[in-house]
């Protein structure tokens, strides 16, 4: 239990700010993105640098108080708060430090996706990273980062070169291929077990600030012949060809026709990132010819338009529930299946969606760093989300069936970035035989638990 004189000794040696529920601004800094979570914490540290982090580190393992770590806040588990704890706020540690000449980005453990894209684009660069950019790139990060790019250039983690990070002794290492190895490979997809990145290094690719893209939507009486066509086409596209399969509700807005809104809908959204790629040379014209789509189009759009393109259909404090799979192929039984188990989609902003790997994605060893999915051709996100309470069960229950209907199909395990707050041995399936590897490093660095509000793997 915390008293104020514990209290104001940690406030005396920080430089950034200490909330307690007392102080204004409190519920705004432990408000997260998915609004089922509602914890309090004791205090919330906002770092302003690694010397912050440490204190706050030596601090909550000095007494004994349960610590959690805040990036983006942006995980759908809520991991970011913990209560009667001390919360590590980093969203005042959010810059980002480009060299165009060596291609690489510093990048604060506290910047989005929209911050890291605003300063790398500036010089037509990007990191492969996630589709929307209130994303944390930290935790993003930390559960191996798949987005419109990955194809092409890898995982987030595939494209990390150096992390520098607090450990549970309050000591700041420095991890990359040459020093503290372990520990660099379990942070490439481990998640948040293992101590408090500060700071991460990234490789650079020529990317923007323009992309082709297609946007392709399909009434969802054609998803069945969409679904098979696009499984199809993406099994024989080059890697520079990423697109997500989307199941969701027609946006009431332009340019869809308005007897279609809020009308349930198959949306392709594709991308072709080489430079040389226009409107009139690419296999993007392919996807929008087929069928009988209700909007088809093939431009040039901004890249980090692209990137924030799915923001407005998944507002903050909104409610969350994910599950996801992965496949190594997607037979008709296998789409037969989504579309009966998938049913009416339950709440305003729940949808589901297919997402390519291929590519750069399974030229990686499944045992090269710790995200195992290297053998997956297809990742299936399951997206339960609602504004309204009194649907929770209804919406829970529906991502739990239509996830246990797709198992016989399933490489096992997920993506640890969708799973949800009770997700117990999904953590575990979700590493198959990096499992016990991940067990043995954090013991090896936190072998008390420290940082087990993200998911226990040392039994204690």
């Amino acid at each position: 239990m915390l008293d104020t004189t514990m209290t104001e000794a940690l406030a005396g040696v920080l430089r950034g700010n200490l909330l307690t529920p007392d102080n204004p601004g409190y519920d705004e800094a432990r408000s997260l993105f998915n609004g089922m979570i509602d914890r309090k914490p004791s205090m919330i540290a906002q770092c302003t640098g690694a010397a912050d982090v440490v204190t706050c580190v030596n601090f909550a393992r000095e007494n004994g108080l349960p610590l959690s770590v805040k990036g983006g806040g942006h995980g759908v588990a809520g991991k970011a708060l913990c209560n009667d704890g001390v919360v590590i706020d980093l969203s005042l540690m959010n810059g980002v430090l480009v060299d165009p000449e060596l291609k690489t980005a510093q990048v604060q453990a506290g910047a989005l996706l929209g911050d890291l894209d605003h300063e790398t684009q500036k010089f037509g660069l990007a990191v492969p990273a996630g589709v929307d950019s209130r994303t944390g790139v930290a935790g993003l990060t930390l559960g191996g980062g798949n987005g419109h790019l990955a194809r092409r250039f890898g995982l987030t983690i595939d494209n990390l070169q150096s992390v520098d990070i607090v450990t549970a002794d309050g000591e700041l290492l420095h991890a990359n291929e040459s020093q503290h190895q372990d520990l660099f490979w379990a942070l490439r997809g481990g998640g948040g077990n293992f101590g408090v990145v500060t700071s991460f290094e990234f490789r650079l690719h020529e990317v923007g600030p323009e992309i082709l893209t297609a946007q392709i939507f399909h009434l969802f009486d054609d998803a069945r012949e969409v679904i098979r066509f696009y499984r199809d086409f993406m099994a024989d596209a080059p890697k520079e060809l990423g697109c997500i399969c989307l199941v969701l509700r027609v946006p009431p807005m332009e340019p869809f026709p308005e007897e279609h809104h809020g009308k349930m809908a198959v949306a392709l959204i594709a991308n072709d990132s080489r430079k040389e790629a226009t409107e009139e040379n690419t296999p993007l014209q392919e996807l929008a010819s087929f069928g009988n789509p209700i909007l088809s189009a093939v431009m040039p759009i901004q890249y980090a338009a692209l990137q924030s393109q799915f923001d407005a259909g998944f507002p903050k404090g909104a409610r969350y529930y994910w599950k996801s799979h992965y496949f190594q192929s997607l037979p008709d039984e296998a789409i037969d299946t989504i579309l009966e188990n998938a049913g009416t989609l339950p709440g305003e902003y729940s949808n589901y969606g297919l997402e390519t790997m291929g590519g750069a994605i399974n030229e990686a060893d499944q045992s090269a760093t710790a995200f195992p999915h290297r053998n997956a051709k297809f990742g299936l996100g399951i997206f339960a989300n609602w504004a309204d309470e009194s649907r929770d069960e209804e919406a829970i229950d529906w991502a739990r069936r239509f996830h246990e209907a797709m198992k016989p199909f399933s490489t096992g395990g997920g993506y640890v970035n969708y799973l949800p707050v009770d997700a117990g041995d999904e953590f575990k399936e979700s590493y198959g035989n990096n499992f016990e590897r991940l067990r043995e490093i954090k013991q090896r660095y936190d072998p008390q638990g420290l940082f087990d509000a993200h998911q226990r793997l040392v039994t204690r």
